[in-house]
C-alpha cells in the first residue's frame, strides 16, 4: 500500500496517523504543499492524508491560489477512487472540494476535547486534540459521524474519512506547534500552553491507540478493511 501524506507546513508530519499506516506495511511518500511544488500524479496511491494548516480554505487572499489547484487535485482523487483521510484543514478542504462548506467556527476549539460519536465504531469519543478556528458544512450526501457543540468532528464521505481533530500529534509536534505563534493562539483561547504540552505528552500512548483504531477506520470506509495494531 502506497499512502500520500500531504503536509502545509514544514513543521508538520503524520506522527502517530503515519505509524498506524506504516505498522500494516504502507509506504510513505511527503509531499509539501505549496513550496514542493505542483501535487503529484495519484498513480499507483492507495491512500491520501492530507494534513492540517494554520489558514483557512476560503481565504484565498491570505493563502494564495494554490487553494484551488489543491481542491481540484481533491476533486480528481474523487473521481479516481483514491481514498482521502483529511485532518482538521485536510477535512475542510475535502468538505470544500466535494460539494460542501467551509466556514469560521463559532469560537476557537484548541486542546483535549471529547466528543459525541455517531457511530463508535468507526470514531472514538476521544480525547482528541483539537486545534482550529473553522468548521466544516459537509455536502448532503455526507455521512456524519461525530460532533460536539462547536460543530461536524466527522464524517464519511463515500470513500473519504474526513476529521476536524488532530489524531496525529505527539508531544514533540505540539511543542513545534506552539513554537510558532501557537503559544499566543492556545492562550486567546483560553488554555495554558505549558499544561496542554503536559497533557500531550501523557496522553501519547493513549492517543497513538486511538490514531491506530482510526487509520483502520479509514481502511473501512475505503473498502480495504484490516485489523488494528493495538
Amino acid at each position: 500500500m502506497r499512502v500520500l501524506v500531504i503536509r502545509h507546513h514544514e513543521i508538520d508530519d503524520a506522527g502517530f496517523i503515519g505509524a498506524a499506516f506504516a505498522a500494516r506495511g504502507a509506504q510513505l511518500a511527503v509531499h509539501l504543499v505549496p513550496d514542493g511544488g505542483p501535487l503529484p500524479a495519484l498513480d499507483g496511491v492507495d491512500h491520501v492524508v492530507m494534513l492540517g494548516a494554520k489558514w483557512s480554505v476560503y481565504d484565498e487572499a491570505t493563502i494564495g491560489a494554490w487553494i484551488g489547484d489543491e481542491l481540484a487535485w481533491l476533486r480528481r482523487a474523487g473521481r479516481a477512487g483514491v481514498p482521502v483521510l483529511g485532518i482538521c484543514f485536510g477535512a475542510q478542504a475535502l468538505s470544500a472540494a466535494l460539494g460542501g462548506r467551509v466556514e469560521p467556527a463559532s469560537r476557537a476549539e484548541i486542546g483535549w476535547t471529547m466528543i459525541e460519536s455517531l457511530d463508535p465504531d468507526l470514531i472514538d469519543f476521544g480525547p482528541w486534540l483539537e486545534f482550529h478556528n473553522d468548521q466544516c458544512l459537509p455536502p448532503p450526501d455526507a455521512r456524519l459521524l461525530a460532533r460536539n457543540d462547536v460543530g461536524v468532528q466527522a464524517f464519511a464521505l463515500r470513500v473519504n474519512l474526513a476529521v476536524q481533530f488532530h489524531p496525529e500529534v505527539d508531544g514533540v509536534q505540539l511543542r513545534r506547534w506552539l513554537d510558532d505563534g501557537g503559544r499566543a493562539e492556545a492562550e486567546r483561547a483560553g488554555e495554558d500552553p505549558d499544561k496542554l504540552l503536559a497533557q500531550t505528552i501523557a496522553e501519547e500512548p493513549a492517543a497513538a491507540a486511538r490514531a491506530d483504531r482510526l487509520v483502520a477506520a479509514a481502511l473501512r470506509i475505503a473498502g480495504r478493511a484490516g485489523p488494528t495494531t493495538s
